[in-house]
């Protein structure tokens, strides 16, 4: 998938949350503070928006942990294995006197 159609993608999401909410372009693009142009060009798609608008709306879709996944590590399954078989440090109990 190139770019362009994930950003589609992605907009055509935000829109469909956007009218699962209920709200007009109008209403959306305040409590998020953006112009409707700009709300307009996240839901086309547009690379030229910032990801603080981005952010913003995610934050008023309670869906902001969303951009977690976009900058996260990349997943090592060797290192997991290794960490899931290592043996786990155990410490005695402590004596009472």
């Amino acid at each position: 998938m190139n770019s362009t159609s994930y950003l589609e993608s992605l907009g055509a999401r935000l829109k469909e949350e956007r009218l699962r909410k209920n709200d007009t372009q109008l209403m959306f693009a305040a409590r998020i503070g953006v112009s409707i142009p700009t709300l307009k060009k996240m839901e086309d798609g547009n690379p030229s928006v910032q990801i603080g608008s981005w952010s913003t709306a995610l934050r008023m879709l309670d869906r902001e942990s969303d951009l977690d996944y976009l900058f996260a590590p990349p997943e090592d399954l060797f290192v997991k294995y290794n960490q899931a078989s290592a043996p786990k440090r155990r410490r005695a109990s402590r004596v009472q006197r």
